[in-house]
């Protein structure tokens, strides 16, 4: 026969491996906190750095997308960034280039975190080929962050020039003007 020691330390054993202590638990608790808040600030910090630099490669295809069509079409600059889209498949026109991505030319002409605008500048083009809306002599791209601090932080634009420029604060440049006085991208 066992002792009644022996059986009260097998007991205490049964229970002791029965699963965690509160204490334990909360001590996991904290450390799975303790890394969350290390890890998603850097995490935010990472998306926003990757939507900017997508941003600054789309203003860049739109602008390679605008002197594609002012060469193409003989058309001056788009009208719009719907003109630089199109569906795939069907023949590109003056009206709709198939030149970027169908995302970035249709509304609400937002991708990854950003606002893409193209308007025209310094007037319409006198004489536009037939069946194709006026082009622009200058146009003004611009890119701006959605929501600033959470999608990005700079805003981007560009013109006829071809320069890219940027904003810290991340306002949308007015005008080619406005744009052209801000710090050019290297």
């Amino acid at each position: 026969m066992r002792s009644s020691a022996n059986k009260k330390s097998d007991e205490h054993m049964a229970n002791a491996h029965r699963g965690f202590s509160l204490i334990e638990l909360l001590i996991v608790v904290a450390i799975i906190l303790i890394i969350a808040a290390i890890a998603i600030p850097s995490l935010l910090r990472s998306r926003m750095a990757a939507n900017e630099a997508t941003a600054v490669a789309n203003v860049r295809t739109i602008t390679s997308a605008s002197v594609s069509y002012s060469v193409t079409y003989a058309n001056g600059y788009p009208p719009a960034l719907t003109a630089l889209g199109g569906v795939e498949g069907s023949p590109a026109t003056c009206n709709a280039a198939i030149l970027i991505d169908p995302i970035l030319s249709t509304s609400p002409y937002q991708k990854t975190g950003y606002q893409f605008n193209l308007q025209g500048d310094q007037g319409a083009i006198a004489n536009p080929p037939a069946g194709c809306t006026a082009g622009y002599v200058g146009y003004l791209l611009t890119a701006a962050p959605t929501n600033v601090g959470l999608t990005g932080n700079m805003s981007y634009c560009s013109d006829e020039s071809g320069d890219l420029h940027y904003d810290t604060t991340g306002a949308t440049a007015a005008s080619s003007a406005t744009c052209d006085a801000l710090p050019n991208l290297q």
